[in-house]
């Protein structure tokens, strides 16, 4: 008897660990927030993220929170030598948390690091081909998301992104909106929607959006996505949300459904802030 109290006691104890992590993780974000954002942290926001002072004041004050708990709860790693500074920190974070902004977050609860190369990056890969052939070869990239919980990028390709913020290319906000499509399971272009009914329309008008730039990748139609958009779904979804922050305008004007579905998504409207 005294055995299975002891063991309800342990459980029912365990039970309540669990379910105040939160509150205190919770807590531990307002007093992050409570902090002055460092003036050192502005001066790089002003050099290296331009597209800041074309935001609203009300969503610059809520990305500035997001940057401090963002830098807070990740760890940065730098790689073939390269030293993690507050300069990589605040521009990087400044990027990923823009996917953050007016929804309720929990700052990419699968993500722990953030691995920085000081260039692209050769990564090893092993391909099984519809005969049961593997094969491996090497490729170049600019940044890769990982389910494991990690991010690769390149520092020289998260400046350039960052340095031009209307080219519609931005390596951050692409493997960051991996990362959310990867917080209900393996990254299927389908991240987690408000309600169950959103996914009817928003299936349905991605799918054929997704489609029409296959064919214009296959044909080299001009479209205002990039064709690696066409690779898959998860890819589609990654490049439309590049192009939906820095190019808008011209999103909203040629594709609105599908612009309309990320606006939802994303809980903004970025057309205004240019």
């Amino acid at each position: 008897m005294i055995a299975i109290i002891i063991v309800c006691i342990i459980a029912i104890s365990a039970i309540f660990w669990i379910a105040s992590a939160q509150l205190r993780r919770e807590h531990h974000r307002q007093q992050v927030c409570l902090q002055a954002f460092p003036k050192t942290w502005r001066s790089i926001l002003r050099q290296r993220f331009p597209y800041f002072q074309s935001m609203p004041t009300d969503l610059q004050l809520q990305l500035k929170k997001h940057i401090q708990i963002f830098i807070d709860e990740k760890q940065f790693v730098g790689c073939d030598g390269l030293a993690i500074t507050d300069e990589i920190k605040v521009t990087v974070a400044a990027q990923a948390c823009l996917l953050l902004l007016n929804r309720k977050t929990d700052y990419y609860p699968n993500l722990k690091q953030i691995l920085i190369y000081p260039h692209a990056f050769i990564v090893e890969q092993q391909k099984v081909d519809f005969a049961g052939v593997t094969s491996h070869h090497r490729s170049v990239l600019l940044g890769e998301s990982w389910g494991n919980g990690k991010v690769i990028l390149s520092w020289q390709n998260t400046l350039h992104g960052a340095a031009d913020p209307f080219d519609g290319q931005n390596v951050v906000i692409h493997e960051f909106a991996h990362q959310l499509d990867q917080e209900n399971g393996p990254a299927n272009g389908a991240p987690t929607l408000r309600q169950i009914k959103d996914y009817a329309d928003w299936s349905s008008t991605l799918g054929k959006e997704f489609k029409q730039l296959q064919y214009c990748a296959s044909q080299q139609i001009p479209s205002l996505f990039n064709y690696y958009g066409a690779t898959n779904p998860a890819e589609f979804f990654a490049v439309i949300s590049e192009t939906f922050f820095e190019k808008p305008k011209a999103f909203s004007q040629q594709h609105p459904e599908l612009y309309d579905e990320l606006s939802q998504f994303y809980q903004l409207n970025p057309i205004h802030w240019h």
